[in-house]
């Protein structure tokens, strides 16, 4: 199969045992097609043989996306590639996901098409957009859509690739909702395509790889008015769960600030 490899040949061989499946060609080309889109389908039929080429793609912990429902998928963000693998990842999961992404993509002629085909989520700077967005996203989980979301907000400042600070937008469709959040670490897409980067590294192949798991327990939290202090401990279970799947992928051992709080700077 496209971009596979044997897992007894990773070292060192921290992720989890369960359902891996492996390809990224087969990931994009597996169902469900029903709801892509025309143009975001299009887009993923078009990356996935370039993605099989140019990778050697892990992905675990499908088994932990429900396979219906609304559902958050929240993912640590290292590059622009971030988006391609977490689409993979979802369609193995069975699920079309939906990201929450900036406005300014919706400016470039050909992107627009395939965000607007994918009913993908405009995010605007400023509170006012920022309440449309959050709107938004509180239908789509209401109507069973799968939303992916990059809590950080951008990629991550941090040389050393671990996550930093993160938004509380996220914990707030959950905690008003009671949508599930699936925690998620990508490793890898950044040798794959740097953030400053237009075009993917083809050669030699990259190492990426994805790694789920079990939906972050927020249950105590859930109300329909959160406050600052909820928000932000919901906030910080959600990217303690990243954090820990991105040791278990890249190894090491995540700094952490005075408090104690993984993701700021020293």
């Amino acid at each position: 199969m496209e971009g596979a490899e044997p897992v007894a040949e990773r070292e060192p061989a921290r992720m989890r045992p369960g359902p891996i499946r492996f390809g990224p060609l087969t990931a994009y080309r597996r169902c469900p097609r029903r709801g892509r889109g025309k143009w975001f389908g299009f887009a993923i039929d078009v990356i996935a043989p370039v993605l099989a080429l140019s990778t050697r793609s892990r992905f675990a912990g499908t088994e932990h996306l429900p396979r219906s429902g609304g559902v958050l998928v929240a993912s640590n963000h290292l590059s622009n590639a971030d988006a391609i693998m977490v689409t993979a990842f979802s369609l193995l999961g069975g699920r079309v996901p939906r990201f929450f992404a900036k406005a300014g993509l919706w400016k470039v002629p050909v992107v627009r098409a395939v965000m607007e085909s994918g009913r993908h989520i405009k995010v605007h700077r400023g509170r006012a957009s920022a309440l449309d967005a959050y709107r938004d996203t509180v239908s789509a989980v209401r109507e069973g859509e799968c939303v992916v979301v990059f809590p950080e907000g951008t990629f991550t400042d941090r040389e050393d690739g671990w996550p930093m600070k993160a938004k509380t937008g996220v914990a707030r469709i959950a905690l008003t909702t009671g949508t599930p959040v699936v925690p998620l670490a990508c490793w890898g897409t950044r040798e794959l395509l740097p953030p400053d980067g237009r075009l993917p590294r083809v050669f030699p192949r990259r190492r990426v790889e994805v790694l789920a798991g079990p939906v972050v327990d927020l249950s105590d939290l859930v109300t329909d008015k959160p406050s600052a202090t909820q928000l932000r401990e919901a906030t910080d279970r959600i990217m303690a769960a990243v954090t820990a799947l991105l040791t278990e992928v890249r190894g090491g051992t995540p700094t952490r600030n005075s408090e104690g709080i993984i993701g700021d700077h020293e």
